[in-house]
């Protein structure tokens, strides 16, 4: 077995992507803890306790490095922020939606982990947590199939032959003959707003049991920017015949009594505004409309400028964790004792 002194130092993306992972499993235990407490169909229980010992297996794997290591444990997220005697806030179908959401975001951490990782212990750790995600995403989807709940895509029809693009003004989109959207936009366009519908529903959930004013007042507000991205990406959609993603509110209770604390409901949020953003940019990448880009640009800036809104609450009620960072030189020089 290797020993502590024949270890290789934490880099700073290991140290990083560890922690994030830490946090991000920690606050899924309670959510995932809650949701077990009100569900009825036996299949998606199934699933939901999958999610939850994988949540807690990355928690406890995370925790023992950390300790080898010499690395301070995060707080992250505990039994003080769920209230599992809440009355029930989701439908069982919600649960899965909400999984696939969750579970895209952690496969978007773990696979950009993989090839900044020296250590091959940590490697193999986020090489592994990939696999076992990409497992229930599977389970997520033939159960979202099974039970009548999976949305397809829209459909286009196959090329009958192949062709080469022979005009500029395939690159516009704002005046003139605007072709119509092609693959990759379409399922870009189709995915943000699947993943933004599942927001939404978080969302209002979130927003009719917080407790305070000002974190209340906070998720309306991403409620209405999220629906107002749900609105712009449909209609790019459905100017070419093409269908949107339903939305998911009625899988919302009326209760009004929270079962998560301000601290997780409102980090909960912060973090899949985040997951916007590198799907937003990643949607950027692969468009060619200069409209789609735009309207994608300008979503961006929305999200910024709520992301930050949200941090300083966050910051101001001591709810947010300092990430690992490197050693300020300058207050080292200036605090001599």
């Amino acid at each position: 077995m290797e020993s502590n002194k024949d270890r290789f130092q934490l880099t700073p993306a290991e140290m990083g992507k560890l922690w994030v992972t830490y946090i991000g499993n920690t606050a899924g235990k309670c959510v995932l803890s809650y949701y077990l407490q009100h569900i009825d169909d036996q299949d998606i229980k199934k699933v939901v306790e999958n999610a939850l010992n994988l949540s807690e297996s990355i928690v406890e794997n995370i925790k023992e490095i950390f300790i080898q290591d010499n690395f301070p444990i995060p707080v992250g997220f505990t039994d003080d922020d769920m209230n599992l005697g809440a009355p029930r806030l989701f439908s069982d179908e919600f649960y899965l939606h909400y999984l696939k959401y969750t579970c895209k975001a952690g496969m978007s951490i773990y696979s950009i982990a993989i090839p900044l990782i020296t250590r091959k212990d940590i490697r193999d750790f986020f090489i592994n947590t990939f696999d076992s995600t990409v497992n229930l995403i599977n389970e997520v989807e033939d159960t979202l199939m099974a039970k009548g709940f999976y949305i397809k895509l829209p459909q286009i029809s196959i090329p009958d032959k192949v062709d080469f693009i022979k005009k500029q003004n395939y690159l516009s989109g704002f005046f003139g003959d605007t072709r119509p959207l092609h693959a990759l936009e379409i399922a870009h366009l189709y995915d943000d707003n699947e993943n933004n519908v599942t927001s939404k529903g978080l969302l209002i959930a979130f927003s009719q049991v917080a407790k305070t004013e000002k974190v209340q007042k906070f998720l309306l507000r991403g409620k209405e920017i999220t629906n107002k991205h749900i609105e712009a990406c449909s209609q790019q959609l459905h100017k070419d015949n093409l269908p949107s993603h339903p939305l998911l509110d009625d899988l919302v209770s009326t209760s009004t009594i929270s079962p998560f604390s301000e601290k997780l409901m409102l980090w909960h949020k912060l973090e899949m505004f985040s997951m916007k953003i590198r799907a937003y940019a990643n949607a950027i990448s692969l468009s060619q409309r200069r409209d789609i880009t735009t309207m994608y640009t300008r979503f961006l800036k929305d999200i910024g400028l709520y992301v930050e809104d949200g941090t300083n609450i966050m910051i101001d009620n001591g709810w947010l964790e300092q990430p690992p960072k490197a050693t300020d030189r300058k207050e080292l020089a200036t605090n001599k004792e």
